[in-house]
This record gives C-alpha cells, sequence and structure tokens, in this order.
C-alpha cells in the first residue's frame, strides 16, 4: 500500500495512490502523519473512498510535519571512507526540523547568500507508525510504518565550520521527500542519485553499517519514537563534497534520487 499527502484547492489530504496520478481519498486526514497517528491506520488507509487525480507538483512530503526527523551522518562504509572518518561504533545523529521539507517534485529555492556549497544527499527514509520506546532490534519492524526517499540536502560550508553537523543540515525549503510511503517495500533495491542525468550515487538500500531495525533501536533507547516520525538513513557515496573537483550545486540544477520499487524524487536548486 503506498499512502501519499496531496495538496487540493483547500488544503492538503492524505491519499492512498492507486496508480500513477489516480488515489482514493483518506477521509478526514490532512497528511500521512496525521493518519498514522491513528492506530488503526492500516484499516482506514485500506478503506473505500472518494477518487482523486494528481499530478507530481499536487504531492506534499509525504508528512507534513514530522515530529522528529533523525539523520544519520555516518551509515555506508564507502561514504564513511570518502568523508575521511572512521567507521563509527555507534550511530552518528543529527536533526532536520520539518521547515526543511518540501515536496518530492518541488524545486528548493535558496538565497544566494546561502549558496556557496550546497550539496546533495540521497538517502532512504524510515517513517514511524508505532510509538517505539526502548525496543530492541528484533522488534523494531513492527514500529515502521513503511519506507519513503529524502534528499538530507546540505549546506557544506556551514556543516563544516564547527562539529556540529545542524547548522549545514536544515536549509529551509531544500531536502525532497517523497513520493510517497511504501508499507510492503523492504530495503535491498538499489538507490541512485543523479545530477542533470549524470549518475552520482549507486549503492544497495540494505548494504548499511546500521540496518533501520538497529537505528529503531539505538534511538528508541534514547527518547521514543512516535508515528510519523523520520529516520534518514545515510548516504552512499559520491556526494559533490568528496568529488575533486567538488560538485556543488547550483541554480537550475536538477537532482533526481530513485530507489527500485519505491519511486523516486526530483527537485531543481533555484536560486534567489
Amino acid at each position: 500500500m503506498r499512502l501519499a499527502t496531496v495538496r487540493t484547492a483547500t488544503g492538503t489530504a492524505a491519499v492512498r495512490v492507486n496508480s500513477k496520478g489516480r488515489a482514493t481519498l483518506i477521509e478526514g486526514f490532512a497528511d500521512v502523519g496525521e493518519l498514522l497517528r491513528n492506530p488503526q491506520w492500516r484499516a482506514i488507509a485500506a478503506s473505500p473512498g472518494a477518487a482523486v487525480e494528481f499530478g507530481p507538483r499536487e504531492l506534499a512530503p509525504v508528512v507534513a510535519r514530522p515530529e522528529k526527523i533523525i539523520c544519520v551522518g555516518l551509515n555506508y562504509a564507502k561514504h564513511i571512507a570518502e568523508m575521511g572518518h572512521d567507521r563509527p561504533n555507534v550511530p552518528t545523529l543529527f536533526v532536520k526540523f520539518a521547515d526543511a521539507l518540501i515536496g518530492p517534485y518541488d524545486d528548493a529555492v535558496v538565497p544566494a547568500f546561502n549558496a556557496g556549497a550546497l550539496d546533495f544527499e540521497g538517502e532512504l527514509a524510515v517513517v514511524i507508525g508505532r510509538r517505539a520506546r526502548h525496543v530492541s532490534a528484533a522488534d523494531a519492524a513492527a514500529c515502521i510504518a513503511g519506507y519513503s526517499i529524502i534528499n538530507d540536502y546540505t549546506q557544506r560550508h556551514f556543516q563544516k565550520r564547527t562539529q556540529q553537523w545542524h547548522q549545514g543540515k536544515s536549509l529551509e525549503a531544500t531536502a525532497g521527500f517523497g513520493p510517497w510511503l511504501d508499507t510492503d517495500w523492504t530495503p535491498g533495491p538499489v538507490l541512485q542519485t543523479t545530477l542533470n542525468g549524470e549518475r552520482m550515487q549507486h549503492a544497495a538500500t540494505d548494504d548499511l553499517v546500521f540496518t533501520p531495525a538497529d537505528l529503531v533501536e539505538f534511538i528508541s533507547h534514547i527518547y521514543p519514537l512516535n508515528p510519523g516520525d523520520v529516520i534518514a538513513t545515510g548516504t552512499p557515496d559520491g556526494v559533490g563534497h568528496a568529488r575533486n573537483p567538488k560538485r556543488y550545486l547550483g541554480d537550475g540544477d536538477t537532482v533526481r534520487v530513485a530507489i527500485e520499487g519505491l519511486g523516486h524524487i526530483e527537485n531543481t536548486t533555484r536560486l534567489i
């Protein structure tokens, strides 16, 4: 089952995606995050409803305003090496605010004063569907609603100024998120990121130092994970900052992040 948040003339609405551009309205829920907070969300989402048609630009971030977006900084071995870090013993976490999110096909609009070193990071996103507090990795799957795609869009100059990464990772209205939440997909297929059609990243989504279950276990022993919370699981090697010469994003550059069987997002940087 694929669940999405679509923009309508009166706001946003949660829908069940049936085929390309066609969906069923999930009455009474403004977005997928609100739906997931209902313990009966699976049954509700599968219920009959009014037909809805939508285009790519009408897709909003799949969870409009997650309570928490937790990002994993170093989780693919080759990316850890290209960034010059040692392989971590525990996940490296930082947070991204909901203000950073945009729809899966929206433009990333960036003021010129923030445009010095913009970078892409295609990532698999885990969306929580049941409260997780002190859970084991073995029990973590029951807390995961499904998976989506996110671009951990990064301002490298801000990130590298201090040892704390957050200031470079939460740039307003830049991080594409979607196109939907897939409740049946499982990690394994390839993630691929392209820049203006040129392949930048390519890796299997189960080639992680810390699996989604590991991450749910670790994070839930620090603070609870609630329905609608998002974990960005880390990015493969090939980011622009690690290339020689570096490949930062400029005005008109389009980044496409695709995961086999899960869909793709595509966002173009616009400088103002």
